[in-house]
């Protein structure tokens, strides 16, 4: 289960933070080895002060294994044919990383494992850094014998979808019956540098094809916005950005707002902090009652999601209906230029060979 991660304590957020700016496929920087560490030391004592106002610490770790743990339950009687399933959480940025959880499955004896992305859409900077790492662990030879398969993408599935749209429903419920259909679903996504977007990175594609796919769902029961968040630095980034959004939406005169995370799946900084106490109170303060769809976190309709993505993609796999890889993965951005991914790709095209 790879992503992003977060420090679960406070004393963990500066190694967060320097392991986070040294990722050249997330934030790339001109000499990124020297002003990783500097951006990193300058923000930690500002960004301590976030993870100590929710309290304490990212709760992604948590809900994580507990989403690998149900999930891997399932798939035992999903698949019987490969169970055993045992769920592992190899985060980028944040203890368990990748090289920790390359020992335990060896110590494990792991033979036939999947790379499963829980980023719903693809983005070379969030789940192709993943990929890369694990690729990175795999020619060290930190993870021998080990026959791979990618699950590299499942943002309109129906069941993630459902999962969503279910916890829509939930929070337009807060609003009066009479005015319900006037608020605002503003769904959010952590932004990405217009570098990145201009290579041709699918993200914005596929984040779009997610909210479509819900408002479907939802019938197109309310007006609706995609808005862009996290922006770090100087640079131009997508947008626009969440903040901005929300104070033109007052100046228009609509006072009811749903935020919904739509490419975060767990509780981490981005909602529990961005979106509940920054933007949440700006909201208040321009006169927009506003209300957040909660994240999936504990699920059940999630957690069956993420088997039936699994069972489907093991089924399809072990009878040679597809390969290790899907087509879209094996497609790199027309401008990309990083040989790492190109690397990447054909290893795991090859079953991690």
């Amino acid at each position: 289960m790879l992503n992003m991660g977060g420090p679960s304590t406070v004393a963990e957020t500066h190694d967060f933070l320097k392991n986070l700016f040294m990722d050249g496929d997330l934030i790339p920087l001109p000499m990124q080895s020297m002003l990783a560490p500097l951006i990193a030391r300058r923000r930690t004592p500002q960004i301590e002060k976030q993870y100590d106002a929710i309290g304490g610490g990212s709760p992604i770790l948590r809900y994580t294994r507990l989403q690998g743990e149900r999930m891997a339950a399932l798939l035992d009687e999903l698949h019987p044919e490969t169970a055993p399933h045992k769920a592992y959480v190899a985060f980028r940025y944040a203890r368990p990383l990748t090289d920790e959880t390359a020992r335990e499955m060896r110590a494990d004896g792991v033979k036939r494992a999947v790379a499963f992305t829980q980023y719903p859409q693809y983005s070379c900077s969030t789940t192709g850094s993943s990929l890369n790492e694990l690729f990175r662990r795999g020619k060290a030879g930190e993870i021998n014998d080990v026959q791979w398969s990618v699950i590299d993408r499942w943002g309109t599935h129906p069941g993630f979808v459902e999962a969503v749209a279910q916890n829509v429903e939930r929070a337009l419920a807060k609003f009066p019956e009479a005015t319900r259909q006037e608020t605002v679903l503003l769904f959010s996504a952590h932004s990405l540098p217009m570098s990145v977007v201009n290579r041709g990175d699918p993200y914005i594609l596929e984040v779009s094809a997610s909210v479509a796919a819900v408002m479907e769902r939802l019938k197109h029961s309310n007006p609706y916005r995609l808005v862009w968040q996290s922006q770090v630095g100087p640079s131009a980034w997508m947008g626009m950005q969440t903040g901005e959004a929300l104070k033109g939406l007052a100046r228009l005169g609509r006072k009811q707002v749903v935020l919904i995370p739509i490419a975060f799946t767990s509780d981490h900084i981005e909602t529990l902090y961005e979106l509940d106490l920054e933007y949440a109170k700006e909201a208040r303060e321009h006169g927009i009652e506003v209300h957040r769809a909660e994240s999936l976190n504990d699920s059940p309709v999630f957690i069956r999601a993420l088997a039936d993505i699994a069972a489907a993609h093991l089924k399809d796999v072990t009878t040679g209906q597809a390969g290790p890889t899907s087509i879209q993965m094996a497609l790199r951005c027309p401008g990309c230029t990083n040989a790492t991914c190109g690397q990447q790709k054909a290893w795991f095209a090859r079953g991690g060979r």
